[in-house]
């Protein structure tokens, strides 16, 4: 067995070809088996810890495990505020065939899945990105957006704490036309896409602000008393696209506006299995605003490992395991 660095993953694993990898894995495939777990720390309870499993039957079993410590962004140096192991087993035998940085496994597979949806979602002559968030996922985002949107010219950027986000537009110029804002609101109007990667319990985006056409992508909120967008963004939308069934009824997204009857289970629409394999178009006008919830989920951590997998196989850069 072999552990691959977060160097290593970052190296192999390029947005195009993970993108078209888990294209490809939910237009060929069913729901694999997952659980989760998320413990909250006693003593401070944004610490969370995560356990997530995956099965697909006689192919392949990912377990992945890492903490999730936003306060790691403020340490002197900053760490990650995502650490943790991505453990990828044999489906046939059992057997351990590697494990991977848990972190950049994570970024890659979160941004990989907005940006594929994107492709279904997004209008193709997208050309301004809005990033809500600054933290270690954001650049993934722009990266993985622009990887299906290469019409993307332009990327405004927000955080709670402006000068993260003045940092991260700094480090994307001269290359990319990149700037920080002050507001989400001074922004909003512009953005075709607006992406999300915050921790808000409250939301950031507001839908009364989105132009006809805009794409809305929530990375966040993946508990219940988390929102990264106010009830117009579902209201303006009509319809709600989303990874999995089974996520979707983890985030406060959606369980809040279905518990005040804001919208029905009649608007969750489509998930990623839907859209790849064809069962539903996605967009259908130029003038729609699309809402998507990234929800995550064990699943995307298998298909990620063993895109992973492949890639070191072709490479000839697979350790096989032995299991004497």
């Amino acid at each position: 067995m072999q552990h691959v660095s977060a160097k290593r993953v970052a190296a192999l694993l390029d947005y195009r070809t993970l993108i078209e990898a888990l294209r490809l894995a939910h237009r060929e495939g069913a729901m694999p088996d997952i659980s989760w777990r998320v413990d909250g720390e006693r003593d401070n309870p944004r610490n969370k810890f995560v356990q997530l499993h995956a099965w697909e039957p006689g192919a392949a079993i990912a377990v992945k495990l890492v903490g999730v410590f936003p306060g790691n962004l403020d340490r002197k140096p900053p760490e990650p505020s995502i650490q943790g192991l991505v453990i990828l087993f044999d489906g046939e035998t059992g057997a351990p065939l590697l494990t991977a940085d848990g972190a950049e496994m994570t970024f890659r597979k979160t941004a990989a899945d907005s940006a594929l949806a994107a492709d279904y979602l997004a209008r193709r002559d997208a050309r301004v990105l809005l990033v809500a968030g600054a933290g270690g996922l954001a650049p993934h985002v722009i990266a993985a957006h622009r990887a299906v949107r290469p019409s993307i010219e332009r990327v405004l950027i927000w955080n709670r704490t402006p000068g993260r986000a003045e940092a991260l537009a700094a480090g994307l110029r001269p290359s990319l036309d990149a700037q920080a804002v002050a507001t989400m609101a001074e922004a909003l109007p512009a953005a075709d896409i607006v992406s999300c990667v915050t921790m808000a319990t409250a939301p950031v985006v507001r839908g009364a602000l989105l132009k006809e056409g805009a794409h809305v992508d929530l990375i966040g909120a993946y508990l219940p008393e988390m929102r990264e967008a106010d009830d117009d963004v579902a209201r303006r939308a009509g319809a709600i696209f989303f990874d999995n069934r089974l996520g979707i009824e983890e985030s406060g997204e959606v369980i809040e506006p279905l518990a005040r009857g804001l919208i029905t289970r009649k608007e969750l629409v489509a998930d990623l299995f839907d859209l790849c394999a064809g069962r539903h178009r996605g967009r259908q006008t130029e003038r729609q605003i699309t809402m998507y919830k990234n929800c995550g989920g064990a699943h995307l951590d298998l298909y990620t490992a063993r895109c992973l997998r492949d890639l070191l196989a072709a490479a000839g850069q697979l350790v096989q395991t032995d299991t004497k």
